[in-house]
């Protein structure tokens, strides 16, 4: 398999302007590649076509003030892998390993640790983003003491890498939504792709009609901090009593506007925020 790149230099006072941009795009094609040691940052996109790398480029491009200019270049398969390589190695937490598939052979984890296989050729994202991993390591530490039949939701699940993250840690209950039907797609492929096709359920929905199963012992939700803030009745509804709600995509410097949202309306929730980088989440525990 062939991909076309696009690469394009971004100033780096950009960097966090430019991610919040794709992430609301909730379009994993596209990553922002930031090395703080040059310093120097890149705006990278990976596409099955050229005509489809030109024609995003175009709509991206138009949002993106004083980038360079873009450079295309068609990567043989082991070519794109060699190059997605320089962002992108596996990272664990706890026993849970992200691993991309092209070290499928080669990764080696001790007894009783698990995988989920990552390709980013299918759009499947890399649980490398601050917001990601916060959710992540959220999961992984509830899940020390979760009964395995816990029903668990990913909220805007995009390419599902939480929902496959918490099947991969042998919960049997797990389902997730998004109202992009492109997304749902491809989160069902990487169910696929790491043969749990029948331990989750990926469907089309929004915060106001996603929830019609629940409630949730473990809603998660990593979105962006204005739309969480937007639906804080219906996120805090759907979890269980004793359940957890784990928020993320939020910016630091708005962590406490979108904590105070919720603890007005759920004043009695044991509450929880802590930092990466630029980003926070909120973890809300509602009494039993």
């Amino acid at each position: 398999m062939s991909l076309w790149e696009v690469k394009v230099t971004l100033p780096v006072e950009l960097v966090d302007e430019v991610d919040m941009m794709l992430l609301e795009r909730e379009d994993e094609r596209w990553s922002v590649m930031h090395d703080v040691l040059i310093p120097a940052a890149w705006v990278v996109g990976l596409f099955t076509e050229e005509t489809e790398a030109r024609a995003e480029w175009a709509e991206v491009g138009a949002l993106i003030p004083r980038a360079g200019e873009a450079a295309f270049q068609e990567l043989a398969d082991e070519d794109w892998k060699e190059s997605y390589k320089l962002h992108f190695q596996a990272w664990r937490c706890g026993r849970l390993h992200w691993v991309p598939v092209w070290e499928r052979e080669s990764h080696r984890m001790k007894a009783g640790d698990v995988a989920i296989w990552l390709d980013p050729g299918m759009a499947f994202g890399t649980g490398n983003h601050e917001t990601t991993r916060l959710c992540c390591e959220r999961m992984v530490a509830w899940a020390e003491t979760a009964p395995r039949d816990a029903a668990i939701v990913d909220a805007g699940c995009g390419s599902g890498i939480l929902a496959i993250s918490a099947a991969r840690l042998g919960f049997t209950g797990v389902k997730g939504f998004d109202n992009d039907p492109e997304a749902v797609r491809i989160a069902r492929e990487n169910g696929e792709l790491n043969d749990l096709p029948d331990q989750l359920t990926f469907y089309e929905g929004d915060l106001e009609t996603g929830f019609a199963d629940g409630p949730y012992d473990l809603v998660l939700a990593n979105i962006l901090g204005h739309v969480l803030a937007e639906y804080v009745a219906e996120l805090t509804a759907a979890v269980k009593p004793g359940g957890l709600l784990v928020l993320s995509g939020i910016l630091a410097v708005e962590v406490r506007t979108i904590q105070a949202a919720f603890t007005r309306v759920v004043p009695n929730w044991q509450v929880e925020a802590r930092e990466m980088g630029e980003w926070c989440d909120i973890a809300l525990k509602r009494p039993r």
